[in-house]
Protein backbone atom coordinates (compact mmCIF):
# COMPACT_ATOMS: atom_id res chain seq x y z
CA UNK A 1 0.00 0.00 0.00
CA UNK A 2 2.88 2.39 0.78
CA UNK A 3 4.52 1.71 -2.37
CA UNK A 4 1.68 2.89 -4.05
CA UNK A 5 2.00 6.27 -2.46
CA UNK A 6 6.17 6.19 -2.98
CA UNK A 7 8.52 5.31 -5.70
CA UNK A 8 10.91 2.85 -5.26
CA UNK A 9 13.63 5.23 -4.71
CA UNK A 10 11.66 6.67 -1.57
CA UNK A 11 11.04 3.34 0.08
CA UNK A 12 14.89 2.57 -0.55
CA UNK A 13 15.82 6.12 0.89
CA UNK A 14 13.55 4.88 3.95
CA UNK A 15 15.21 1.28 4.68
CA UNK A 16 18.53 2.53 6.58
CA UNK A 17 15.88 4.38 8.87
CA UNK A 18 13.97 1.48 9.92
CA UNK A 19 17.51 -0.11 9.91
CA UNK A 20 18.80 2.67 12.76
CA UNK A 21 15.63 2.18 14.47
CA UNK A 22 15.74 -1.46 14.68
CA UNK A 23 19.28 -1.47 16.04
CA UNK A 24 18.58 1.24 18.56
CA UNK A 25 15.65 -0.80 20.03
CA UNK A 26 17.72 -3.72 20.30
CA UNK A 27 20.77 -2.32 22.29
CA UNK A 28 17.94 -0.57 24.09
CA UNK A 29 16.39 -3.86 25.26
CA UNK A 30 20.09 -5.80 25.91
CA UNK A 31 20.95 -2.74 28.39
CA UNK A 32 17.78 -2.91 30.04
CA UNK A 33 18.24 -6.75 30.63
CA UNK A 34 21.87 -6.10 31.38
CA UNK A 35 21.12 -3.58 34.27
CA UNK A 36 18.04 -5.92 35.84
CA UNK A 37 20.43 -9.04 35.53
CA UNK A 38 23.80 -6.96 36.45
CA UNK A 39 25.18 -8.75 39.30
CA UNK A 40 27.52 -6.09 39.78
CA UNK A 41 24.75 -3.47 40.97
CA UNK A 42 23.23 -3.53 44.61
CA UNK A 43 19.29 -3.85 44.13
CA UNK A 44 18.53 0.43 44.83
CA UNK A 45 20.95 0.92 41.71
CA UNK A 46 19.40 -1.47 39.20
CA UNK A 47 16.24 0.25 39.77
CA UNK A 48 17.43 3.70 39.43
CA UNK A 49 19.21 2.11 36.09
CA UNK A 50 16.02 0.50 34.80
CA UNK A 51 14.28 3.66 35.22
CA UNK A 52 16.69 5.78 33.26
CA UNK A 53 16.81 3.38 30.41
CA UNK A 54 13.51 3.11 30.38
CA UNK A 55 12.06 6.55 30.83
CA UNK A 56 15.22 8.21 28.86
CA UNK A 57 14.91 5.44 25.90
CA UNK A 58 18.17 5.03 23.94
CA UNK A 59 20.12 7.93 25.98
CA UNK A 60 19.96 6.21 28.65
CA UNK A 61 21.05 2.85 27.13
CA UNK A 62 24.14 5.03 25.93
CA UNK A 63 25.01 6.79 29.48
CA UNK A 64 24.25 2.84 31.21
CA UNK A 65 26.94 1.08 28.19
CA UNK A 66 29.67 3.92 29.03
CA UNK A 67 29.10 4.72 32.76
CA UNK A 68 26.64 2.38 34.72
CA UNK A 69 27.93 -1.59 33.46
CA UNK A 70 31.10 -2.71 35.70
CA UNK A 71 34.19 -2.51 34.07
CA UNK A 72 36.40 -5.68 33.60
CA UNK A 73 39.14 -4.34 36.69
CA UNK A 74 35.66 -4.02 39.04
CA UNK A 75 34.32 -7.13 38.32
CA UNK A 76 37.78 -8.75 39.57
CA UNK A 77 37.54 -9.62 42.72
CA UNK A 78 41.14 -9.94 44.42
Amino acid sequence: MIAGFMGGWELLLLFPIFVIGLLTTIFWIWMLIHALTNKGLRDMEKLIWVVVIIFTHFLGALIYFFVGRPKKSDAVTT
